[in-house]
């Protein structure tokens, strides 16, 4: 049993990336490509690339790759390691099969705004399996990491978004169209929202901050009628100067309004913080898996 887990965290991971470079393939040639769009990335420095010298894109994103993840391992360190050199070998393998397999002029749309929003949301759900399976295709989010070293003025964050912004901008030179430019923005916004869907999905939690001054009662209720457990932080106001407990506690979405109704019923008068958490791990949420 123990040999069947080790394998399978070893081996899943791989075939998630799989997947997701597939479908970042099929997105880039299907939608983005024939139209020009290139919504950042190395994959669309490839586009532009491809629309000036006619170099195909697996190969441009091979030889930008490489280079990148060599001076990634001497600036940055093995990190990032493995996952991201297959992530980069499979997204141009695939590539130049559909290439060959489909032929080069392939182009399911014409239309320019239907291409944009089809190709940013395959383009996105592809990385976003592939950053949940733990690995990244290279590209500007790894040059953005060098950059960091050497100008750490600014953030990996504002990195990335630069080069992005400068190879959108070269798609509608290229092109000799400004509207090649903004539809390149659409796809590269969805394609980042479609990304954070996927890595982040449906499975939020809600954390409740319940100052009360009935925190045993409104805590033993949140245990019989919710199974769920509950912290209690000592605290003092500062306006009225009195010692109150604050409880914490997290519960799954369908247990919010449920959760709400308890303190209601116990305590009208109580003050309640809600936040979400993306991700929960532990007793009564996901288990916690180390990578």
């Amino acid at each position: 049993m123990w040999m069947k887990s080790e394998w399978y965290r070893k081996v899943f991971p791989y075939i998630g990336i799989t997947l997701g470079t597939f479908l970042m393939a099929l997105g880039l040639l299907l939608f983005l490509e024939p139209n020009t769009i290139a919504p950042g990335g190395v994959t669309g420095l490839a586009i532009v690339i491809q629309k000036v010298t006619g170099v195909p894109i697996d190969v441009t994103n091979l030889a930008v790759n490489i280079p990148l993840f060599i001076i990634g391992i001497i600036t940055l360190g093995r990190a990032f390691g493995a996952k991201t050199a297959f992530g980069t070998a499979t997204l141009s393998l695939f590539i130049r099969i559909l290439i060959i397999v489909l032929g080069k002029n392939i182009n399911a749309t014409d239309d320019l705004l239907l291409a944009a929003i089809f190709g940013g949301v395959i383009l996105g759900i592809g990385i976003g399996i592939v950053f949940i399976s733990g690995g990244t295709t290279g590209g500007t989010d790894l040059a953005g990491a060098i950059l960091n070293k050497y100008i750490p003025g600014l953030s990996t964050a504002k990195l990335m978004m630069i080069i992005d912004l400068i190879i959108v901008t070269a798609a509608g030179i290229v092109n000799k169209n400004i509207e090649t430019s903004l539809y390149s923005i659409i796809s590269l916004y969805i394609l980042v929202k479609v990304a954070d869907f996927i890595v982040e999905g449906l499975n939020y939690s809600k954390a409740f901050y319940i100052i009360t001054d009935y925190s045993e009662e409104i805590g033993k209720e949140i245990i019989e009628k919710l199974n769920r457990g509950a912290t209690a932080f000592k605290a003092r106001g500062m306006y009225t100067g009195r010692d109150r407990e604050v409880l914490l506690c997290v519960v799954n979405r369908a247990q919010v309004v449920k959760l709400k109704q308890i303190v209601y019923d116990i305590d009208s008068r109580a003050f309640i913080m809600v936040t979400t958490i993306h991700e929960v791990l532990g007793e009564g949420f996901a288990p916690i898996d180390k990578k």
